[in-house]
């Protein structure tokens, strides 16, 4: 059952592992493991709330397993990894709430049992999408390896990630040579990376770098580089498989070229890619609303209520509603 999701793990053939997702659950329910694979398959699918609900039974199962073994403060890579999962999923929700609750819990372990790869993407994700998905610019200008008692710089990808949020976040705030020195690193990384011959993990650094330099070229008034550059991404992008070890990017680069194209005023070509992002990564929230902004602006009215609407029915927020969504069913009740 393990190896039929991971096989199945992909866009072109998540729908047919969906039926060995929902049975593997109940075939060992007080494995951590066990409880979290299905989910693979639910986010490939856009299943959200199945998600969530796979995830926090993990999630419940890992952090038992290790405060009995390890003390508390103490995580593995079971811990977090169905925490990044759980992260993702809320986001796509608009639960920003319970999203926050994960980035606090990952901030309060102390010691992490066997470092790996796995767990290290956690650690270096969970509080960069919190910062990404809800465009949160000015924090994630402030980003910062957790302080965590985790050697993340073993794993140059990671702080690679966490420079890209900051140079993100650095340019959209107005601090252009901060930007530009988070891209110089995330270089280094990707440099190192080729070094070691690691590359898969070299070309994922490289679609990271190309979105920075695109947005900061974007911010620097060079439209014509941007495009070129984030596009460059975004189709370096998709000749790669997303690693088992994640849900998703922590910003798909097809996203930001498709977010990039409608701040240009450029909606049927944003359209066409928020379309294609979507395809690959079905119900992300940022992706609908894209598609949605994009079709009414070129004119597609059905288009775009059906974008707003499909965003409204996967979103439960927790708190404070998004601006987003009031958006949305502004544009729903006209």
């Amino acid at each position: 059952m393990h190896y039929l999701i991971h096989g199945d793990d992909s866009p072109q053939f998540a729908q047919v592992g969906l039926d060995a997702a929902i049975c593997y659950a109940k075939i060992a329910p007080e494995v951590p493991h066990a409880l979290h694979m299905p989910s693979h398959i639910f986010t490939r699918l856009g299943l959200w709330q199945q998600s969530i609900e796979s995830n926090v039974a993990a999630h419940a199962a890992a952090a038992a397993y290790v405060s009995k073994t390890s003390g508390p403060g103490a995580f593995d890579g079971e811990t977090v990894h169905t925490m990044d999962y759980l992260e993702y999923a809320y986001l796509q929700t608009a639960q920003d709430r319970q999203a926050k609750k994960v980035v606090d819990e990952l901030l309060s372990f102390r010691q992490g049992e066997n470092p790996n790869l796995g767990m290290s993407y956690a650690v270096a994700a969970i509080p960069v999408r919190f910062a990404l998905e809800r465009r949160d610019w000015p924090a994630a200008a402030s980003l910062s390896p957790p302080q965590i008692g985790y050697p993340l710089e073993r794993f140059p990808w990671a702080g690679a990630m966490i420079s890209f949020a900051r140079s993100l976040g650095l340019a959209r705030t107005g601090d252009t040579a901060g930007a530009e020195a988070e891209i110089a690193a995330i270089k280094s990384s990707e440099d190192s990376l080729r070094e070691a011959k690691d590359t898969y993990w070299a070309n994922q650094v490289e679609v990271l770098r190309l979105g920075a330099a695109g947005i900061l070229a974007h911010v620097q008034g060079n439209n014509q580089k941007a495009v070129e550059l984030v596009r460059a991404a975004a189709d370096l992008d998709a000749t790669m498989d997303k690693h088992p070890a994640t849900p998703a990017s922590v910003l798909p680069a097809r996203e930001l070229l498709a977010d990039l194209l409608l701040e240009l005023n450029q909606p049927e070509a944003a359209l066409k890619e928020y379309q294609q992002a979507l395809d690959s990564e079905p119900n992300r929230f940022r992706s609908l609303l894209g598609k949605a902004r994009a079709a009414n602006q070129s004119g597609d009215a059905t288009a775009a209520h059906d974008a707003y609407q499909k965003l409204v029915e996967l979103s439960k927020p927790a708190g404070p509603e998004r601006s987003e969504l009031a958006e949305a069913k502004a544009f729903l009740t006209n």
